[in-house]
């Protein structure tokens, strides 16, 4: 159940909402309490979220509300998440995960609604399913980092396999992701994160042991070594990895939106402010593609 309105309105400070969003939000949620149908609805979407917590699923996804387009539509999601915190919590405090970690994970859910609003100028969640992983247990952030226990798939448990490690599609390994609005992506910061993910997940998950850690993302097209410099952050954190394979369908679109917010921006007036904004917009200028890297490295937990 939703808290009242003075506590979710700390919960959601907590969360890192921005501050312009609170107080709708808060007027929204004594609407989904005193609603029987909203709060049936909610009830059964938190239920639905906390199944097999901290089972790996690849995260959840959120029913839509029968509900007429408008901010509670659009922000029901939040009030879900928020309403699924005590069990966010318990299972967390059953791990033995430190307070600290729990809010700095959560918290992912401030930074999603930042990038909807600068999107699109509303309140709302950017990516739903997205935070279901930091609210089932599957991912944690750790520093610059996100960890995401996940494990293996076909291609990439191949090419494992073949580079001589004991594994399998299905073993289980981490996925790495690099939020948005969390400083620069410097090797210091990234050696960081790997000693803490190191020590987490052997205290916090030892029964899984994941040999690798694996990154799908823009970030390791290698063509961005044709733009950078050597000793750009982007570069020295493509240079940790190993290609697990490559992809052949151009994904123009995901360097446009983590950079620059909105995947549909036109190219031509893409900005060059800096030298990854020139990278990708001049690269897409000239009617080249980019393309989703496909890399991993060994991860002893020891």
């Amino acid at each position: 159940m939703l808290p009242d309105a003075d506590e979710l309105a700390e919960e959601l400070l907590d969360l890192a909402v921005p501050h312009e969003d609170i107080n709708d939000l808060v007027r929204m949620g004594r609407r989904v309490r005193d609603d029987p149908e909203l709060r049936q609805s909610l009830e059964n979407a938190v239920a639905d979220l906390v199944r097999d917590m901290g089972d790996i699923h690849g995260g959840a996804d959120l029913p839509d509300l029968d509900w007429p387009s408008g901010p509670l539509q659009r922000c029901f999601p939040v009030h879900v998440l928020v309403a699924a915190l005590p069990h966010v919590r318990r299972h967390h405090r059953e791990r033995g995960i430190p307070a600290d970690i729990t809010r700095r994970t959560l918290a992912d859910l401030g930074r999603n609604m930042t990038t909807h609003r600068a999107r699109h100028g509303l309140a709302g969640l950017q990516a739903p399913r997205w935070l279901t992983l930091h609210f089932r247990g599957e991912l944690y952030q750790l520093g610059r980092l996100q960890f995401q226990r996940a494990t293996l798939g076909q291609r990439t448990g191949a090419a494992l396999a073949a580079a001589g490690l004991d594994v399998t599609p299905q073993t289980p390994c981490l996925n790495l992701h690099i939020p948005s609005f969390a400083g620069p992506l410097s090797p210091a910061a990234c050696d960081r994160s790997l000693a803490l993910a190191r020590e987490f997940f052997a205290r916090h998950y030892p029964e899984e042991q994941p040999p690798a850690a694996v990154c799908h993302s823009w970030l390791l097209d290698p063509q961005l070594k044709r733009y950078l410099p050597a000793h750009s952050n982007i570069v020295r954190f493509q240079e940790r990895f190993r290609t697990a394979h490559q992809d052949t369908e151009p994904a123009d679109t995901k360097p446009v939106r983590f950079v620059f917010g909105d995947p549909d921006l036109p190219y031509a007036d893409l900005p060059r402010r800096t030298s990854v904004e020139r990278a990708i917009g001049d690269h897409l200028r000239a009617g080249n593609h980019w393309y989703v890297g496909h890399g991993w490295f060994p991860f002893p937990s020891t």
